[in-house]
């Protein structure tokens, strides 16, 4: 028999999974930071930045380490710390990475294939923690018992 805090306890795979696409956001957030902050802009041009409040890219590096890599962080820390927020958190994450990606692309008016790659990480970790949180129903074609009739 299946207890309760087994059924709310998301399968090994998922959890996983999960971390994989963290990892992924994480690591790819602090390699742009790094990019961004310290060698220049990585090469994109700054003229792509224009109109926007920013004259340089150390502002930007710095928002996509500190708050997109540190939403992900967070996520895998209380995950691996076994908190049942974690679920949550890596919803969040995912929301945190997809709307950097908009924001990203509303600033600079240029889209590249990367921002598919990134948007796409992050709409799979949201889609992933939904998944998570119950929102597929264990097992799949169970029927929900039906509620006691008031009289």
């Amino acid at each position: 028999m299946t207890s309760p805090e087994q059924l709310s306890r998301p399968s090994r795979g998922l959890r996983i999974a999960l971390a994989i696409v963290a990892w992924f956001n994480l690591v790819s957030a602090l390699a742009g930071m790094v990019g961004l902050t310290f060698f220049g802009g990585m090469g994109i041009p700054l003229e792509w930045l224009r109109g926007s409040v920013f004259d340089s890219y150390l502002w930007p590096g710095v928002i996509l380490g500190v708050v997109v890599g540190g939403v992900q962080a967070l996520a895998l820390v209380v995950q691996y710390r076994r908190f049942r927020l974690a679920w949550g958190m890596h919803a969040a994450a995912g929301l945190v990475m997809m709307i950097w990606i908009f924001v990203e692309i509303a600033i600079m008016l240029v889209w590249s294939p990367l921002h598919g790659i990134y948007f796409a990480t992050g709409l799979l970790q949201t889609v992933l923690a939904v998944l998570a949180l119950g929102a597929w129903p264990r097992p799949f074609l169970a029927r929900a018992q039906p509620s006691p009739r008031k009289r």
